[in-house]
């Protein structure tokens, strides 16, 4: 059993997450892919992002200490996309799939030993762009629309240079109580 010592009146743990966040010059193009897929195969609206740490309960304290740390030893890298891919769960709908370099595996394993976050499977680093249960036909449909609205997505190569901490209650499938909490540019 974990022991925790906290200041009086912060014991309260949320979800916290780490995103790796697209440039800027990239997002409006994914969200508007984003906006396409979800106009027909339906789903929340979240930002564009790859987990680079999956859900872990910490206090927001700790949770922004622990960020701050991971992010003041990380630079920044690139990441490039294999291709569309479908996958077997809600959050795993349909995304880009990364090439699992060992810069894009570095940096998680890096940000997940500084977070304490155990990872159960391989990272499987992707840029999810639909979240939904859909049945295997509709998600093979919503991977084949993916092309037909950007055709050159799957071949995507960009850097990332800033991280964000992200309170992402798992059970809220609205996603409409995930919130940044933190952002910090990585260094070049």
């Amino acid at each position: 059993m974990e022991t925790t010592t906290s200041t009086p009146g912060e014991v309260k743990k949320d979800v916290y997450s780490v995103w790796a966040l697209p440039p800027e010059e990239l997002t409006p193009r994914l969200k508007k892919l984003m906006e396409g897929l979800r106009s027909e195969f339906g789903g929340p609206v979240f930002e564009p992002h790859v987990t680079v740490v999956g859900a872990i309960s910490l206090t927001e304290s700790e949770a922004r200490d622990k960020f701050n740390k991971a992010c003041d030893e990380l630079k920044a890298y690139n990441a490039s996309v294999e291709k569309v891919d479908t996958g077997t769960f809600f959050y795993q709908c349909v995304f880009l799939r990364l090439h699992p370099t060992p810069e894009v595996v570095k940096a998680s394993a890096h940000c997940c030993g500084h977070l304490g976050y155990k990872n159960s499977t391989t990272y499987m680093p992707h840029l999810s762009l639909l979240y939904g249960d859909l049945t295997d036909e509709e998600k093979k449909s919503a991977q084949e629309k993916a092309y037909v609205l950007d055709e050159s997505v799957g071949s995507l190569n960009f850097q990332i240079s800033r991280l964000a901490l992200y309170k992402t209650d798992t059970e809220d499938k609205s996603c409409k109580s995930w919130e940044k909490v933190a952002e910090r540019e990585l260094q070049p």
